[in-house]
């Protein structure tokens, strides 16, 4: 399955990924946001499981904000998880 999720109180404004039925995520895509560092998360990420995921990057913040692109995905992941 397909899903894309709004980003909130980051650079990035979306997040879209594939999930299977297993919580399985590929095919991680950011628009916007540091291009670099967000291209090596979702090399990183590629084939981890959503609990896998969100168990490292949940909770990361990107300097004086409360959330980063990193925990976005992590919450993503987890709200794709939730709807299968």
């Amino acid at each position: 399955m397909h899903y894309e999720y709004e980003t909130q109180g980051v650079c990035s404004t979306l997040i879209d990924f594939d999930i299977d039925s297993e919580s399985k995520i590929t095919n991680i895509r950011f628009t916007g946001g540091c291009n670099g560092n967000l291209k090596a998360i979702s090399k990183l990420c590629e084939g981890m499981t959503a609990d896998e995921i969100a168990g490292k990057l949940a909770g990361n913040t990107c300097g004086f904000k409360p959330t980063s692109c990193a925990d976005q995905l992590a919450k993503a992941v987890l709200e794709a998880k939730a709807g299968l």
